[in-house]
């Protein structure tokens, strides 16, 4: 990955991953259709985990697997945990443009966070651009907020969560490679969500779809875990964050392609404004690399 430059690598990252989750989402928003939300989850870690592990064996992790249980490593994976299953019980009861909306507070908690617990600066130029990239999410996923409830709570809870998973990656020992962090969610996350199923819900077989379903969830699933992390690793918060913007674009497309849902203007020009927000938030950071190059 060295040959990609260091001023695009994070943002490059955070955009691989954001697609490649909603990949993930997309499958399992289909295979929720006849089967409960925890057992849908259940399954879809029983796929990453058939994928993932041999896939560490082939990268030559195969003696650092002990490092899925480092507590730095769990501790973020908890969180990732507690964070999927507010996100499940809250997309379950509330229209997805208001989960989705509720959402994007993300980035801005993880700047704020970074600010306060890694000191990094953010600066008036970024942060008016980081604004502007949450109203564009917002003008993309046009919520309702009809019947907010314990629900919208919940969904705010996701993205607290998300903010708090992804600081508590930061701290994860750089000899931690990406892929064990990655595999280490799929496993804490499996163990949660058959516990939240054996607890709230019945068993429903599932169809041969619904295991192609999942496999291919299970799949795209262990590359978002990846990406989203290796990107607050080799890029600054302050750079990396707003690409987490670009899921209300993946969404727009996925609605497209997979469920012929048409993006009205408004849709067309939040997404607009998410990628020229981004687009500047990288230029700006080029622009001072090569300032502090010739300093």
């Amino acid at each position: 990955m060295h040959f990609i430059p260091a001023s695009i690598r994070g943002p490059l990252f955070m955009i691989v991953s954001t697609g490649s989750y909603l990949v993930n989402d997309t499958m399992m928003k289909l295979a929720t259709a006849g089967l409960p939300s925890y057992e849908v989850l259940f399954l879809r870690g029983l796929a990453a985990a058939l994928w993932g592990f041999p896939l560490l064996f082939l990268l030559g992790y195969g003696k650092q697997i002990p490092l899925i249980f480092d507590g730095h490593v769990l501790r973020r994976n908890l969180l990732e945990l507690a964070a999927i299953l507010c996100y499940v019980v809250a997309l379950a009861n509330m229209q997805i443009a208001d989960s989705t909306a509720l959402g994007q507070i993300t980035p801005l908690l993880m700047l704020v966070g970074s600010s306060i617990l890694f000191g990094e600066r953010i600066g008036g130029q970024r942060m008016a651009l980081i604004g502007l990239g949450f109203i564009g999410a917002l003008m993309v996923a046009q919520p309702t907020m009809q019947g907010i409830s314990v629900y919208a709570l919940l969904a705010l809870g996701n993205a607290a969560l998300s903010a708090a998973r992804d600081l508590a990656g930061r701290r994860v020992s750089a000899e931690v490679p990406g892929m064990i962090v990655a595999i280490s969610a799929v496993v804490v996350v499996l163990i949660g969500a058959g516990a939240a199923h054996l607890v709230s819900e019945r068993w429903v077989m599932p169809e041969a779809r619904h295991l192609l379903l999942m496999a291919g969830a299970g799949f795209f699933l262990i590359f978002g875990h990846f990406f989203i992390f290796m990107a607050y690793r080799v890029g600054p918060t302050s750079a990396v964050a707003p690409f987490y913007y670009c899921f209300t674009v993946w969404a727009v497309i996925s609605g497209l392609l997979v469920f012929g849902q048409f993006p009205n203007a408004l849709a067309v020009c939040g997404i607009l404004l998410v990628v020229a927000s981004g687009l500047t938030i990288v230029s700006l950071d080029q622009r001072k690399r090569r300032l502090t190059v010739v300093a």
